[in-house]
């Protein structure tokens, strides 16, 4: 399979994930840009695969159970001991707000937990499964600012500063002004994003290590979002207080979770020698 016949596979994926009814022929043509006798040889193929389905009744297609299956064993494989979820837990009944925790992988974060701390009032609820963008999130934030400044402005000018989603108005547009919020950063000691992700929200986010000690690598982040109203200026440090205290107490419990992972992985090799 050529490198175009992968990006075209995953492009499918991307449109049949963000549909919200089943497709035609036509219609995925027409959004991957592609005659619709390579669209229909592309369905074939991953239906054949297993991925995607085709309505008898329609003829339109949709994704299959399989990728769901596959995205829940991924969670499953990231997911968060007890302990650590007991954490974010408490951050969110102390704080009553809505906190997320993100784990580092390679150059990206991602959602792995969250915890619901809005009781009354205005509720704020992303979408799990939304990318963190790093230059216009508190998380994003929180982690690029711990590494040196043209590391963490080339990871994110590599990328870009537009995105699928539309984002807040207050969102960076370059590296100068990116490399301004990051120098704010490091001089509050934690990341905000007022307006920058979303419309009407604000967060506040730190870093936190895979172990202890000061040395320890950057694990992922923890941060506090919701509506503006509430997430406001005058709360900022209670917050931030509130996000330390909790990172700590993750990073000291972090190395639970790996090893936890790695008795799991053992677990399912010798199974399968079995």
């Amino acid at each position: 399979m050529t490198v175009a016949a992968v990006s075209r596979c995953l492009n499918l994926l991307d449109i049949l994930a963000g549909a919200r009814e089943a497709l035609e022929l036509s219609e995925l043509a027409a959004r991957m840009d592609i005659p619709p006798s390579a669209a229909h040889r592309l369905v074939t193929t991953m239906a054949n695969h297993g991925w995607v389905i085709q309505e008898p009744s329609s003829q339109k297609y949709a994704l299959s159970l399989k990728m769901s299956v596959l995205a829940f064993r991924d969670l499953d494989s990231r997911n968060v001991p007890d302990v650590i979820q007991a954490v974010l837990n408490r951050l969110a009944a102390n704080t009553r707000e809505y906190c997320r925790l993100a784990m580092l992988e390679k150059q990206d974060l991602v959602w792995v937990a969250r915890a619901q701390g809005a009781v009354t009032g205005l509720r704020y609820d992303p979408d799990m499964g939304q990318q963190v963008v790093l230059h216009a999130t508190a998380n994003g934030k929180a982690w690029l600012a711990t590494l040196p400044e043209e590391e963490a402005l080339s990871i994110v000018y590599s990328r870009g500063f537009r995105t699928d989603r539309v984002l807040g108005p207050n969102s960076a547009r370059n590296v100068d002004e990116l490399r301004g919020r990051l120098n704010e950063t490091r001089a509050l000691g934690f990341g905000i994003s007022v307006e920058e992700a979303e419309a009407g929200t604000a967060a506040l986010a730190v870093p936190f290590r895979s172990g202890p000690g000061e040395d320890d690598p950057i694990a992922g982040t923890i941060s506090i979002a919701g509506p503006l109203v509430r997430i406001h200026k005058g709360r900022w440090t209670e917050l931030a207080e509130a996000l330390r205290q909790a990172s700590q107490e993750i990073s000291e419990l972090w190395p639970l979770r790996m090893r936890q992972r790695g008795l799991a992985d053992f677990g399912r090799s010798v199974a399968d020698k079995m």
